[in-house]
C-alpha cells in the first residue's frame, strides 16, 4: 500500500511484465477475462503474481466460468464489471468468493442502485461511464463522489495517468481505498510501462 491506498494494476498479459511489475509497490494484479477486451488473457501467463493479490475482471459471466478460472488462475477477487444483479453477486460471495463490482459513473444519479450491493462486495470500483466495459482512458468528474455515503471501501479508476498524482493527494473521501491503474500506462494493449509505472508511484508517497 501507499499511504494505506492499495494499488491495483490491471489488465496485465504478459509473464515477464506481470514480474517486473510486481516488483513496485502494488498490491493487487488484474487479469481481464472478457474476450471482446484488447487485454482479455488468451493463455496462462508463465509467471503469475506471487504477492500481489490475482484479481479476475469478468462481464456478464456465466457463474460456472468464472469458478472455472477462479480455480486455474488461483484468484483472490473476483471483479464484475458488467450489469450483474446484486443477487448475482450474492450467489459468489455465499460460494466464498470476495466481490469487487465496478459502477459506470458519469452523473450522480449512477450512484442510485450502489446501495444494493453493499452487503454482497468486499470493494467498489467507480469507472468512467463508457459505451464499452471499461478501458476508455477518460476520467469523469469525481466530485460526484462526494455524494457517496456507503460503508464499502472503493477504488478510484477511470482515466488515472501518470500526472494525476496531485490530483489525487488532493481528493479525499472516507471510503476511497485505492487505485485501480490500467490503460493510460501501457506501451501496448496489456503491457505496462514499468519506468512509468514507478515514477507515478514515486509521485504518490
Amino acid at each position: 500500500m501507499i499511504n494505506d491506498k492499495i494499488i491495483k494494476v490491471c489488465g496485465m498479459c504478459n509473464g515477464d511484465n506481470i514480474r517486473e511489475i510486481e516488483t513496485l509497490p502494488v498490491d493487487m494484479i488484474g487479469f481481464i477475462f472478457y474476450h471482446k477486451s484488447p487485454r482479455f488473457v488468451f493463455e496462462m501467463p508463465d509467471y503469475l503474481p506471487g504477492k500481489a493479490k490475482r484479481t479476475g475482471v469478468f462481464v456478464n459471466e456465466k457463474k460456472e466460468t468464472i469458478e472455472m478460472y477462479a480455480d486455474r488462475f488461483g484468484l483472490d477477487y473476483i471483479q464484475l464489471h458488467g450489469h450483474e444483479s446484486p443477487e448475482y453477486c450474492r450467489t459468489l460471495s455465499r460460494a466464498g468468493y470476495k466481490i469487487i463490482k465496478a459502477f459506470p459513473i458519469a452523473k450522480a444519479k449512477d450512484l442510485l442502485e450502489v446501495k444494493n450491493y453493499v452487503d454482497y462486495c468486499d470493494y467498489f470500483v467507480f469507472d468512467t461511464k463508457t459505451e464499452k466495459y471499461g478501458g476508455s482512458g477518460s476520467q469523469f468528474d469525481w466530485n460526484i463522489l462526494n455524494l457517496y455515503n456507503c460503508s464499502t471501501p472503493f477504488l478510484l479508476s477511470g482515466g488515472i495517468n501518470p500526472y494525476s498524482p496531485k490530483a489525487l493527494k488532493a481528493f479525499h473521501h472516507p471510503a476511497l481505498i485505492g487505485y485501480d491503474l490500467n490503460s493510460r500506462f501501457e506501451l501496448s494493449p496489456g503491457k505496462k510501462d514499468v519506468h512509468l509505472l514507478k515514477s507515478f508511484l514515486d509521485k504518490l508517497y
